[in-house]
């Protein structure tokens, strides 16, 4: 007996570190459980979004869950969630499939819709942007006196942004700043965020990074970033007389960025930009990774046009702070003249990469801590390589005298195409749904083939345009073949939307019928905050 009741008591004490407090948020104008300041966080007592966020590690922490409620959440927020149990998480949470918006067209001072300062916290599942009617002109008299980002990370090593919606902000998109190291933003859609400044020019990027950390890597990680005012990711710092470096260990893998400065009617600007304005050597962009990008700007592709400014990717920008330890790996880069930009690199790998460029577009060479090979450049003539107002190469003469490129291929950019299918990736955190990214050089449909993916035949789907996600575009019914026709010519002529010739989709399989019924059963069980351990603890003992 005495065993048995210390096996027990040992059981209790490890299910209390593990134990998961259950919170819930409503909107505060809601008719039935409005949210409250003077709430508990229980169902029937809710807190309101602010008290929630606001709440310390003694009521909030490790392995707790706060619901967030269908509804629109109007106001500024603030977050100082902070979990103090290594390696758990805070989680804040649309709660099942609740559709969750923040909107921050409000009176306010803050300068950004949600504020982060938290360690430790997974935000997921929600909406970030600004509803109704406001302006984008930056304009002390009539407009806006200054942007409003969607979120600002601004202190808090190791959070996580997950599967949000960050849209139509009058300012930056996301803000992830020096001191945040380890954060993950992925499966996240960013676009339309921005302003135009009183000289009519976009401001205001999809995703600012940033990073201080010597042993935390920032990762972003199959994002969808396009249409923004400005450019769609900054790996960067604007400071030029730094005392300290601030821009590094930043990862950019599976990410899609389109369009970017497209919505501004002044130009189309880089898709990513690794770099310091740094003028002393001292805060320089070093070990970042960029792999597995599709980088695109509108292109006739099927006119074989190549004028016209459209930078998709550049490394470096001044010279007294040249980039170091930067991989550039199995991109798809397609822009204009200068979608490819190496201004001031020290040390950079850049292989089995696809470029369409006018040229690649070099300020400053440093052969002997390059390393390119098996890229394929597509370029409008056959001196594809031009070091500013100095040299050309063709290929063949950047093999040779440059000693780079060793198995590489150059075509000219008329016999550019691609395999209609560039991208295929299931959601991690949603498995049945999946982003389709197809190209086109012909404006045709295109057939994708799920047969690799165990989607069995007669699963009902629905299919969205990212760039208008709200509709649904079209529904079916998986066929043996598994094989579903996704439509390009949805431009119709509008300038703010990418050509027939790209599209990125989502699209969503059924739930299998037995995962819905554990879903039903697991809202059922979400009654309250605290009693919820105790009654699962006693039912783990037979009572």
């Amino acid at each position: 007996m005495k065993k048995l009741l210390l096996s027990l008591a040992f059981s209790f004490g490890f299910l209390v570190v593990i134990a998961q407090q259950e919170f819930h948020v409503f909107p505060k104008d809601h008719t039935e459980t409005p949210g409250s300041h003077l709430g508990n966080g229980s169902l029937q007592n809710p807190w309101d979004l602010q008290t929630a966020l606001g709440q310390s590690s003694e009521i909030v922490n490790g392995n707790d869950t706060i619901w967030l409620h269908e509804g629109i959440y109007n106001g500024r927020y603030s977050c100082t969630l902070n979990s103090t149990i290594e390696n758990q998480y805070i989680t804040v949470s649309a709660f099942n499939t609740d559709k969750v918006v923040l909107n921050g067209n409000v009176e306010s001072t803050e300068q950004q819709t949600l504020k982060v300062r938290s360690k430790r916290v997974i935000f997921q599942n929600f909406e970030i942007t600004w509803l109704g009617e406001f302006s984008r002109q930056i304009d002390e008299n009539d407009g806006l006196k200054a942007g409003v980002a969607g979120i600002n990370h601004l202190i808090g090593e190791n959070c996580k942004f997950i599967n949000l919606m960050i849209y139509n902000n009058p300012g930056l998109g996301f803000g992830t700043w020096k001191n945040t190291g380890g954060t993950l933003i992925a499966n996240c859609y960013v676009f339309n965020n921005g302003t135009l400044t009183p000289e009519g020019k976009g401001a205001g990027e999809g995703v600012y990074v940033q990073n201080n950390s010597d042993t935390e890597t920032r990762v972003l990680k199959d994002n969808i970033i396009f249409n923004n005012y400005y450019k769609g990711v900054e790996v960067w710092s604007a400071t030029k007389h730094a005392k300290t470096d601030w821009v590094k260990n930043v990862t950019l893998d599976n990410n899609v960025i389109f369009n970017s400065g497209l919505p501004s009617n002044y130009r189309t600007v880089d898709n990513i930009i690794v770099a310091t304005d740094d003028r002393d050597g001292v805060n320089i962009a070093k070990n970042i990774v960029v792999k597995n990008n599709i980088l695109y700007h509108n292109t006739d592709f099927k006119s074989n046009v190549i004028n016209g400014d459209a930078a998709s990717l550049t490394i470096g920008f001044h010279k007294g702070a040249p980039v170091e330890n930067v991989l550039v790996d199995n991109n798809t880069i397609l822009g204009r003249n200068n979608a490819m930009r190496i201004a001031y690199a020290k040390s950079l790998t850049f292989t089995n990469n696809k470029i369409y460029s006018g040229y690649i577009h070099l300020f400053s060479l440093s052969p002997e801590q390059w390393n390119f090979n098996n890229n394929l450049y597509f370029t409008k003539k056959g001196s594809a390589f031009r070091r500013s107002k100095t040299e050309a190469y063709t290929l063949k003469s950047w093999q040779s005298k440059i000693n780079l490129d060793a198995n590489s291929q150059w075509m000219s950019f008329k016999a550019f195409d691609l395999d209609p299918v560039l991208d295929i990736t299931q959601n991690e955190y949603k498995p049945n749904t999946y982003r389709v990214v197809v190209f086109n050089k012909k404006e045709e449909d295109v057939v994708v083939d799920f047969s690799n993916y165990n989607i069995k035949e007669g699963v009902t789907y629905k299919m969205r345009d990212i760039e208008n996600f709200n509709a649904i575009l079209k529904m079916g019914t998986t066929e043996s073949s598994s094989k579903i026709s996704f439509p390009m010519t949805l431009n119709n002529g509008n300038p703010h939307k990418t050509l027939d010739n790209f599209g990125v989709f989502i699209i969503e399989f059924q739930q299998d019928t037995k995962q819905e019924i554990i879903e039903e059963s697991e809202v059922e069980s979400t009654d309250g905050k605290k009693d919820g351990f105790f009654k699962r603890f006693f039912r783990f003992l037979g009572f």
